[in-house]
C-alpha cells in the first residue's frame, strides 16, 4: 500500500511538467478564442491526442497510479491552462469512469477505447444521468430502460440534460431506470454504441463559462441497445435488484446506484479541477498585484492586497490537501467514512469561486474586461458549485455520512 506523501516522485513530476508545458503553450493561447467561439476546440484536442495527453493509455497509467495522485495532478495541470479546453479534454473520463465503476473487464476492453480513438481521427463520449426534472434528485429520474427478452435488447426512452459532449459524442453512458418501484435502487446504466437510432442531440446550451466544452441534452426515442451493453451484465443487475427489493421489503438501508457510484469516483478530480482554476486566478492576480502601482508603490504593499493574496494562497492549498487525501484513500481502497471525497469536492468548489472572484478585484477595472483572463476564470469557476453535485448536495452527504443516515 502507497504511504500518503505530500512530495511527488521524479516520475510524477515529469508528467506534471510534461502537461503544463501543453497547458501554457497549447492551451492557454487558445483559451479566449474558444470560449468566445462556444465550440468543442477540436484541434487543441487531436493535439493533445498526438501528444498523448488525450488517450486511453494516458488516463489508464494516471489513474491506476498506487499513490491516487495521477489524476488530481492531471487534472490540476489541465485545467490551469483553461477551465473550458480542460473540460472539453476531460470530459470523456466521466464516461470512461461510469464503465470502470460498473463495467465488466471486457466491456472495459471493448468500450473505453472507442470513447477516445486515436490521435488522427479523435473522438469523445458523454455520460447522461441528469434530467430536466431530475438532476440532484437522482431518485426523480424517468428516462426508462425496457428490456426486450425476445431480441436481448434494451429500449432506452427520454430525455437527459447538462449531458457535456452530449450528442457529439462516440459513446454514450446513460443512466436509466429498469424498476420503478425501486425508485434510485432501480437504476441501471447502458453504452449506447455509435449510430444508434433513436438517439439524437436535443438543446445545446449558451453558457455562463467553461463555454469552450458543449453541453447539450440527449433524447432516447426508443433507442435500442444490445443486451451486453448493460454495464455490469443482467445477471448482476438481476442480483442487485433482488437485494434491493428485499431491503426495501424489510425497510432496510438504502443501497448504492450506478449513477451514484460514478460521481463518488470523480468527486476529487472535479476539485482538482476547481484548484487548478484557482490556482490560474491567484497566480494573474499575484503578478499584477506586483507590478500595478498606485500612489507610487506596487499595491500588494497595501495590506488590503496582500491579505487578500495570502489567504487566497492558504485556501488553496488547503484544497489541494483534501483532495490529495481523498484520492490517495480511494487508491489505497480506504473508505470515504466521513464523505472525504464530497469534502475535497465542497471545498475546492467553493476556493475556486472565491479565489477567482478575489483575483477580479485586485485586477479592479481591468479584471472586469475580457482583456485579462481573470474574468473567464470567475465565469468559468461557477461551474463547479453546481456539477457532479451542488456545494448543497455535498454537505448533505458529508452530513449523513457523519451522522450514519442513509445517502439516496
Amino acid at each position: 500500500m502507497a504511504e500518503f506523501t505530500l512530495e511527488l516522485n521524479d516520475d510524477q513530476k515529469q508528467v506534471r511538467d510534461w502537461i503544463h508545458g501543453f497547458a501554457a503553450d497549447v492551451m492557454r493561447p487558445a483559451a479566449a478564442e474558444w470560449d468566445e467561439r462556444e465550440e468543442t476546440p477540436w484541434p487543441v484536442i487531436q493535439e493533445a491526442a498526438k501528444l498523448g495527453i488525450y488517450s486511453l493509455d494516458f488516463y489508464a497509467q494516471q489513474f491506476f497510479d498506487p499513490t491516487g495522485l495521477g489524476i488530481p495532478m492531471a487534472m490540476e495541470e489541465l485545467f490551469w491552462g483553461d477551465a473550458g479546453i480542460g473540460l472539453s479534454i476531460a470530459g470523456t473520463g466521466l464516461a470512461a469512469v461510469g464503465v470502470l465503476a460498473n463495467g465488466t473487464e471486457e466491456q472495459i476492453g471493448t468500450w473505453i477505447p472507442q470513447m477516445y480513438g486515436d490521435a488522427s481521427d479523435v473522438k469523445v463520449a458523454a455520460f447522461c444521468s441528469s434530467e430536466p426534472d431530475a438532476g440532484s434528485d437522482v431518485s426523480a429520474m424517468r428516462t426508462r430502460a425496457v428490456y426486450d427478452e425476445a431480441k436481448d435488447e434494451w429500449v432506452l426512452n427520454g430525455t437527459k440534460t447538462w449531458a457535456t459532449n452530449g450528442g457529439i459524442a462516440n459513446v454514450h453512458v446513460v443512466v436509466a431506470l429498469v424498476d420503478p418501484e425501486l425508485g434510485s435502487k432501480g437504476h441501471a446504466s447502458f453504452i449506447v454504441p455509435p449510430a444508434t437510432e433513436g438517439l439524437s442531440q436535443g438543446q445545446k446550451f449558451k453558457k455562463h463559462g467553461i463555454r469552450a466544452s458543449h453541453t447539450a441534452e440527449v433524447v432516447l426515442e426508443n433507442a435500442r441497445v444490445p443486451g451486453h451493453c448493460l454495464l455490469g451484465g443482467k445477471e448482476k443487475l438481476d442480483e442487485r435488484l433482488a437485494r434491493a427489493r428485499e431491503r426495501v421489503r424489510k425497510g432496510g438501508e438504502r443501497v448504492k446506484n450506478a449513477a451514484m457510484a460514478t460521481f463518488e469516483a470523480s468527486r476529487p478530480a472535479v476539485g482538482a479541477m476547481a484548484v487548478g482554476t484557482a490556482r490560474a486566478a491567484y497566480e494573474v492576480a499575484l503578478d499584477y498585484a506586483k507590478t500595478r502601482e498606485q500612489f507610487g508603490r506596487p499595491i500588494i504593499d497595501n495590506q488590503g492586497v496582500a491579505f487578500q493574496l495570502a489567504d487566497m494562497r492558504t485556501r488553496i492549498d488547503a484544497a489541494r490537501l483534501l483532495v490529495w487525501r481523498a484520492s490517495w484513500m480511494a487508491a489505497t481502497g480506504k473508505p470515504f467514512t466521513a464523505a472525504e471525497g464530497s469534502m475535497s469536492k465542497l471545498y475546492a468548489s467553493e476556493t475556486a469561486k472565491k479565489v477567482t472572484a478575489q483575483a477580479v478585484q485586485i485586477l479592479g477595472g481591468n479584471g472586469f474586461t475580457r482583456e485579462y483572463p481573470v474574468e473567464r476564470m470567475h465565469r468559468d469557476s461557477a461551474i463547479y458549485t453546481i456539477f457532479e453535485g451542488t456545494s448543497e448536495i455535498q454537505r448533505l452527504v458529508i452530513a449523513r455520512t457523519l451522522s450514519g443516515m442513509p445517502i439516496r
